[in-house]
């Protein structure tokens, strides 16, 4: 490739290296990403055909660059804690990674088999000899029904999608589909459902089936995706959580996530945490006995009650070591 400055050629590699990893790229994405204008693509993706390199182009609405079959990509190239680092993500987030019938554990394997000897020999002892418990909150869903997802995410197009919800109800639902976001191994579609007429976040791995439609749709535009799950989770639950701390708000608001509700400072001393949940059990056992602040129930029956359950237990608890002891 001759090119003249290193901008442009940091650019011609640059556009080599997106037309890669996303196939079907537009001449305008390409453009954005590179901060350079829709002409001096084009320049680009003339230097790299001028080079052999088997630059496709397809026209319309959904046309873009994607490299041709004839192409043979470059070999991969991975340091030792690159590798390292791969392989303990994937043990960390998937717990198949040493079996060959898992998808994952099979392509761990053969990207393994690839690195030289030294590298692939410590990536391979990580991965055999590594333990990870088992997240029981985690749930995986399909891969296919993600990718679609995923690819609808970024294509603005609206889904149908075949949905079950937590209580075992069936249903259909079309969906804008506005992001994917990875919670504590729970994988969520936050989008627009419109027979609900209101924005809604859906288990991905309740999902069965997902249809394309002909459809586009704008998502709004200040979305933060994670923010907004976090603040979801803590809402629209059928029981009201109202719970007063004698402890300033900083002091409390480490101990709080969203999904818990919105605490707010009250006074120098006191703050007060309001939301609803799902799970008043939940909520009492593992969320508010976990805070080292003295705290009252002060709205929502379920809540108090359950409260109450986790206070008798933890005494009861107490009460028979002391016999024991005394015993």
């Amino acid at each position: 490739m001759e090119i003249s400055g290193p901008g442009p050629a940091a650019n011609v590699l640059r556009t080599l290296e997106l037309v890669q990893t996303h196939p079907g790229i537009t001449a305008a994405d390409l453009a954005a990403r590179l901060e350079v204008s829709d002409r001096a693509v084009r320049r680009y993706v003339t230097v790299l055909r001028d080079a052999g390199v088997a630059v496709e182009s397809s026209r319309g609405r959904y046309g873009g660059y994607q490299l041709g079959r004839s192409l043979k990509p470059p070999p991969l190239v991975f340091t030792a804690s690159e590798a390292l680092g791969l392989v303990m993500a994937v043990l960390d987030g998937h717990h198949a990674a040493a079996d060959p019938d898992d998808p994952v554990g099979s392509a761990l394997g053969k990207l393994i088999a690839s690195l030289p000897h030294r590298t692939g020999r410590q990536a391979a002892m990580v991965r055999d000899l590594a333990r990870a418990t088992p997240d029981r909150a985690a749930a995986r869903p399909d891969p296919e029904v993600t990718a679609t997802l995923v690819e609808a995410v970024a294509t603005r197009r609206r889904v149908r999608i075949g949905y079950t919800s937590g209580a075992g109800v069936a249903g259909e639902r079309r969906v804008d589909p506005w992001a994917i976001v990875v919670r504590h191994g729970r994988w969520y579609l936050l989008c627009l459902a419109h027979e609900a007429g209101a924005a809604r976040a859906y288990r991905v791995d309740r999902i069965a089936a997902v249809d394309v439609l002909n459809a586009e749709f704008e998502p709004p535009a200040d979305l933060n995706p994670v923010v907004w799950l976090e603040s979801h989770l803590g809402t629209g639950w059928p029981f009201e959580t109202h719970v007063v701390f004698d402890a300033p708000a900083d002091v409390v608001g480490p101990w709080i996530g969203r999904p818990m509700g919105r605490l707010e400072a009250v006074d120098d001393g006191h703050c007060v945490l309001r939301g609803t949940t799902g799970n008043p059990s939940m909520y009492a056992g593992e969320w508010l006995a976990a805070i080292p602040h003295p705290f009252r129930v002060v709205g929502g029956p379920e809540l108090r009650d359950a409260v109450a359950a986790v206070g008798r237990r933890l005494l009861d608890a107490a009460v028979a070591t002391d016999a024991t002891d005394a015993t």
